[in-house]
C-alpha cells in the first residue's frame, strides 16, 4: 500500500514506535486524547455491551464540564476547528442544547459527522447496531402475529370464542412491536448518518461518495481563513473505519482492494493538508501530529477480503481489551526547526501526552484540580528513567463522581514510562 505523504511526514519529523491509545475503541480513546485523562474519569468507558455511543440522539457524551485541549487553546486566543468524525455525543436534554457538541468543547468551528461510520451508513452493507435486540423484537412480532391469525381463525371457524377486545389487544401489541423494530433500525442511516456544520444539520443522510473531498476542502478552507492567527485544527479522518469509501478517484488503485484504496486516499488527503501548511509559509510555526484512535478491526472481512485493517505482529485488535493490536497506534510529530527530522523514539508514549504538550506549546495553564492528576507535563525525549525489570502489580483505588473504583495494573513488558499519582512520580516497568 503506497503512503508517500505519511512516509515523508515521518522522515521530516519524529516517529513514535510504541505509541498507545487509552482504549481499543473510538469514543473512550478520543475522550482520553481530548482531555488527557483516562476515559473512566469522564464516564466514557464501559465494559458493557455498548462501549461506544450508538445513537446520535442519545443523551450520553463527553460531559460539558470536561476540559479539552481545544478549550484551553480557545481561551489563549486560538481559532479552533474540527473537521471529520466526532463521536462524543451531541445533546443532553433536548435536540438543540448541544451540550456534548464540539462547539461546547472548545471548537469554534465544526464540519463533519457528529456520529461515526457504521454499516448502516452505506447501502447494502448490513446492520450491526444491536442485532440481537432487533432479532428479538422481530421474533416477538412473529409470535404475536401468529397468535392473532390463530385467534381470528378459531373464532371464524367457531372452534373457540375469543373476546374481540383480546384480539384487539394483540393487534395493538403487534403494531407496537413492529414499530419498535422498524422505526429505529430501518432508518438508522437517517437518524445517525448525518453531516453538521456547527449546530446545523446540512446533510441527512450523508453522501459517502463525495464526503472525503468535502472534508478535505473544509480543512483547507479553515487553514486559509486562519493563516494570520494562531489556530488549532483537528482533522479527524473517517478513514479507514468500515464501511469503506468507494471514491471514484481511488477505487481500484491499490493492490490491496478497497481497504488499500482507502489508505491511499487518506495518505493523499494528509499530503494535501501538509502542503497547504507549507504553501502558507506556516511549517516552522505549526506542530503537526498524526495518529489513530485504536488498532485495526482484524476480524472484519467480507467476500472482497479484509476490510477492517491489519495489526502486523500484534495480537488482538479493535474492541479487544488491552491487547497490543487494539491499542498500539501510529505516532508521528513534525515541527521543522523544533524537532529533529528522522528521529525515532521507542519509549512508550500515549495519545494522552498530547494534552499537556499542546497546552504547554500554547503557554496555557494545565488544570490543577485533584481529579486530573494524570495530566503530567509532556515527556522529554531525553528523559530516560532507570527501567525496573520483571513484573509488578500496582493497585489503585479512589472515588469519582460518587462512584467507587479500583484499578489493578500489572506492568510486565514495557521497559519504562512515567505516571503521576497524587503528585508523586512513579517509575514503572
Amino acid at each position: 500500500i503506497r503512503t508517500p505523504h505519511i512516509d515523508q511526514l515521518a522522515q521530516d519529523g519524529v516517529k513514535l514506535t510504541h505509541h498507545i491509545s487509552a482504549a481499543p475503541l473510538c469514543s473512550p480513546s478520543r475522550t482520553a486524547f481530548m482531555t488527557g485523562r483516562y476515559p473512566i474519569r469522564s464516564g466514557m468507558a464501559s465494559i458493557g455491551r455498548a462501549p461506544v455511543l450508538l445513537w446520535t440522539a442519545g443523551s450520553g457524551g463527553l460531559p460539558p464540564n470536561e476540559i479539552t485541549f481545544a478549550k484551553v487553546l480557545q481561551e489563549k486566543g486560538y481559532s479552533t476547528g474540527i473537521v471529520g468524525k466526532w463521536h462524543l455525543g451531541v445533546n443532553c436534554n433536548s435536540r438543540d442544547d448541544l451540550c456534548h457538541h464540539p462547539n461546547n468543547h472548545g471548537f469554534d468551528y465544526f464540519y463533519g459527522m457528529p456520529f461515526t461510520l457504521f454499516s448502516e451508513c452505506k447501502e447494502g452493507h448490513g446492520r450491526i447496531i444491536l442485532p440481537d435486540v432487533r432479532i428479538f423484537i422481530w421474533r416477538i412480532s412473529e409470535i404475536i402475529g401468529l397468535a392473532i391469525l390463530t385467534a381470528v381463525s378459531l373464532r371464524l371457524l367457531g372452534l373457540l370464542f375469543l373476546n374481540c377486545k383480546f384480539i384487539l389487544l394483540l393487534v395493538l401489541a403487534y403494531i407496537l412491536c413492529i414499530s419498535a423494530w422498524y422505526l429505529p433500525f430501518q432508518f438508522i442511516n437517517i437518524w445517525n448518518c448525518i453531516i453538521m456544520r456547527n449546530g446545523e444539520v446540512v446533510e441527512q443522510p450523508m453522501a459517502l461518495e463525495t464526503l472525503p473531498l468535502r472534508l478535505l476542502n473544509e480543512a483547507e478552507g479553515f487553514l486559509q481563513r486562519n493563516k494570520d492567527k494562531p489556530f488549532l485544527l483537528f482533522v479527524s479522518f473517517p478513514h479507514v473505519h468500515s464501511p469503506l469509501f468507494e471514491s471514484e478517484r481511488f477505487k481500484g488503485k491499490s493492490k490491496h482492494g478497497l481497504y488499500g484504496d482507502n489508505i491511499e486516499e487518506m495518505d493523499w488527503m494528509t499530503g494535501r493538508i501538509v502542503k497547504m501548511v507549507e504553501d502558507l509559509g506556516l511549517s516552522k510555526k505549526t506542530f503537526v501530529y498524526f495518529t489513530s484512535d485504536h488498532g485495526g478491526h482484524v476480524e472484519h472481512a467480507d467476500s472482497s477480503g479484509q476490510v477492517g485493517g491489519w495489526n502486523g505482529i500484534y495480537k488482538g485488535g479493535k474492541g479487544m481489551a488491552g491487547w497490543d493490536g487494539g491499542i498500539r497506534v501510529p505516532g508521528i510529530i513534525r515541527w521543522p526547526g523544533k524537532l529533529p527530522a528522522g528521529k525515532v523514539i521507542d519509549k512508550p508514549t500515549s495519545l494522552m501526552d498530547i494534552f499537556p504538550t499542546v497546552v504547554n506549546i500554547a503557554n496555557g495553564q494545565l488544570p490543577t484540580d485533584s481529579s486530573v492528576q494524570e495530566r503530567t507535563q509532556h515527556r522529554s525525549a531525553d528523559r530516560t528513567p532507570e527501567p525496573e525489570l520483571g513484573g509488578r502489580r500496582r493497585s489503585l483505588s479512589g472515588r469519582s463522581g460518587g462512584a467507587k473504583w479500583r484499578i489493578e495494573v500489572c506492568f510486565v513488558l514495557w521497559d519504562c514510562g512515567w505516571a503521576v499519582w497524587h503528585g508523586e512520580d512513579v517509575s514503572h516497568s
